[in-house]
């Protein structure tokens, strides 16, 4: 480090010098691990670049190798919608699963040859990382696919991850982050030493970590990344194993055991390598990953509602561990259902100390003959949700007890119903304290309305304090009320009064969703805001009406029809609205006599120049229908890019089909 600070023009210089050295160095150590200088070397380069960025503070830029790690806490994320979804992939647990996807992909390619690129898949959180001009400039989570939270600055602090590449234009990369084994024990450690929770796996300790409000704390924690997918100014490479060839060239991080297979017998091969191997690795993977090498053909086979056809996540087998089921105990969930659970002696299972499994319903303990004191074996299913196989009955003692399903209530006594054809009874009182834990939970949750710090801990003390009762009771909290919580300061009570109060400006679709009503989802939801605009009106729907929405069978609009015919449902909208709450979706009325009246449009694909929403609004207005499938009604198809079933359905009946040009000179520009 000089002794001296130079004058502007030469500290300038300097400071441009040493940050393509650390670069560098940092490729060097964290990518390529290959260091060419000693820690004590690269320390003094920091030093030297901090010194001169804290004499001329002009010149500190984003990019920065200084600027991995944020001086102060955030307030909170930003929603940040993705350019394009960030889909899930279908998953298969058998060779035979794999070959009837192999075969699907080969009829619709119309028999043409096909190789799969394939990835170990790494049990972590997907990522959407932006760079414009060679600089980092935005990191979001995948969130719900189509909009996630922006943590730029908490990935900022992956070492691994470069703050410059040498690409101009805009650069999209995708990947997944995680936490090795070796940092995720380190953790542990530390946490059990000052008393805190330990986590329960790596992957949410990522999940966890990503979102700390304090980038310093991230940077602690040692998070890396793999990258997988990139666009560069929105063009992707020929090939998915010209992509990783792309990104490793470009300084990223990929994972090294990515294979190019070129016959089935490649993938069953590596399949039972990592398979075999996977607990040599320092992270996390439950499954390879399969996708079309040619990016051609994967345009060609596009995606379904949620999945892409190009692609499959081919399952190991499911770790299994054996223990003593010491009791059963009944959950009661926000519709009233009664759910045994087993309480399990704590045993480690990939990663995970497991202590509690479900055991869905009454009828399911019967036909295994699960008893209370056995020996038990259980599995993660797809490493992920733990579940007990059955008993081990040789090693029963006699002292095994069966279980009884209580006839009432375990939280508020009330008696319980079991409706006749139903595995699963029911707590039929709307007041009980467990029914409206978990409604409140269910409300505030991030596909519903998206209250953010409204978690579990926070639940139960508003419900012990008596501050809240029903849902309404949420847009009624104060100050005051929050402040004399514990662990609630000023500062905490004033953020969650933001997201409450931000959260009334909704859709009515995320309002449907988190009322909870039996059957009704987050898809379902969206499809029926869009055909009533008001969640009140709904009480006046007749079933003929329920019937003719997509998805709606008879089970659903009974269950639908129920909830509103309800006067405590009735209720609870008329206080939400009375709160402020949003109750009309943001559509336009159709223009009686428009341009495009009598016609009826379903939209597919990504739009690049307007949101869907944008689009059914242009179309409402000049007196269009939108509707979400294709039928015989159906009279124009708009397709932006990668289509899914819906423009080969399009084509069967004949339906007319407009690009985005058509599409525009059609609506006005």
């Amino acid at each position: 480090m000089p002794k001296k600070i130079p004058p502007l023009e030469k500290a300038a210089a300097r400071v441009r010098r040493l940050r393509t050295e650390i670069l560098h160095h940092e490729k060097k150590y964290y990518i390529e691990n290959d260091p060419q200088i000693a820690d004590t070397e690269f320390d003094a380069l920091i030093k030297e670049l901090q010194a001169l960025e804290a004499a001329y503070p002009n010149l500190i830029t984003p990019d920065s190798p200084t600027q991995r790690v944020g001086g102060e806490p955030l307030d909170g994320f930003a929603t940040v919608r993705h350019s394009t979804p960030m889909m899930s992939i279908d998953n298969v647990y058998t060779a035979g699963e794999f070959e009837e996807f192999d075969d699907r992909v080969r009829k619709l390619l119309a028999g043409r040859e096909v190789a799969y690129m394939g990835e170990l898949k790494i049990d972590g959180l997907g990522i959407s990382i932006v760079y414009r001009d060679g600089a980092f400039v935005r990191a979001v989570t995948r969130g719900d696919g189509f909009q996630g939270d922006d943590v730029t600055a908490n990935v900022k602090t992956i070492r691994t991850l470069p703050l410059r590449i040498g690409e101009r234009g805009e650069v999209e990369v995708r990947g997944e982050i995680y936490l090795p084994f070796t940092s995720f024990e380190a953790i542990n450690r530390a946490r059990e030493r000052d008393g805190e929770p330990l986590f329960a796996n790596p992957r949410n300790a990522a999940a966890g970590s990503i979102r700390q409000l304090d980038p310093r704390v991230v940077a602690e924690r040692k998070l890396d990344i793999f990258l997988y997918a990139l666009t560069r100014n929105g063009e992707e490479e020929p090939t998915q194993h010209e992509t990783l060839a792309r990104l490793k060239a470009l300084g990223f991080k990929t994972n090294p055991h990515a294979r190019l297979c070129r016959s089935r017998e490649d993938v069953f091969a590596y399949w039972r390598t990592w398979t075999e191997k996977r607990d040599t690795l320092d992270y996390d993977v439950d499954g390879i990953v399969l996708k079309v090498d040619d990016a051609a053909a994967r345009r060609e086979l596009g995606v379904t509602a949620k999945f892409p056809r190009w692609a499959i996540s081919f399952k190991f087998p499911a770790r299994q561990a054996t223990t003593r089921l010491n009791d059963i105990i009944v959950q009661v969930g926000r519709t009233g259902s009664l759910t045994p659970v087993a309480v399990l002696e704590p045993v480690r299972l990939s990663g995970t100390v497991i202590s509690r499994a479900t055991l869905h319903n009454e009828d399911e303990i019967r036909r295994k003959d699960i008893r209370i004191g056995d020996r038990v074996l259980i599995e993660r299913s797809g490493d992920v949700i733990p579940k007990v196989v059955g008993p081990m009955k040789e090693k029963r003692t006699g002292r095994e007890r069966e279980f009884v399903m209580p006839d009432r209530c375990p939280v508020c006594r009330s008696k319980v119903f079991r409706p006749e054809g139903e595995v699963v009874a029911r707590c039929e009182n709307p007041s009980c304290p467990a029914r409206i834990r978990e409604s409140l939970l269910h409300f505030a949750g991030r596909r519903a309305m998206n209250i953010q710090g409204l978690g579990e801990a926070l639940v139960d003390q508003l419900l012990e304090a008596g501050l809240v009762r029903t849902i309404p009771d949420l847009y009624g909290l104060r100050a005051a009320d929050l402040a004399a919580l514990e662990r609630m300061g000023e500062k905490s009570a004033a953020n969650l009064l933001e997201e409450i109060e931000r959260s009334k400006a909704n859709d009515p679709a995320r309002l449907l969703f988190g009322l909870g009503i039996r059957h009704v989802g987050e898809k379902l939801a969206r499809t029926i805001a869009g055909r009533f605009a008001d969640p009140r009106d709904l009480d006046k729907a007749t079933e003929e009406d329920l019937l003719a929405i997509e998805d709606v069978g008879p089970v659903v609009a009974e269950s639908i029809a129920f909830f509103f015919k309800q006067p405590e449902s009735l209720e609870l909208l008329r206080r939400l609205a009375g709160a402020g709450v949003n109750m009309v979706s943001a559509r336009s009325e159709p223009a009686p006599g428009g341009a495009l009246a009598g016609r009826v449009f379903v939209l597919t694909g990504t739009l690049s120049r307007f949101s869907r929403d944008e689009a059914k609004s242009r179309i409402e207005r000049l007196g269009g229908t939108v509707t979400d499938s294709v039928s015989s009604r159906t009279t124009d198809l708009v397709v932006g890019a990668e289509p899914g079933s819906k423009l080969d359905k399009a084509r069967m009946l004949g339906t007319r089909v407009l690009g985005e040009d058509e599409f525009l000179a059609l609506v006005g520009g």
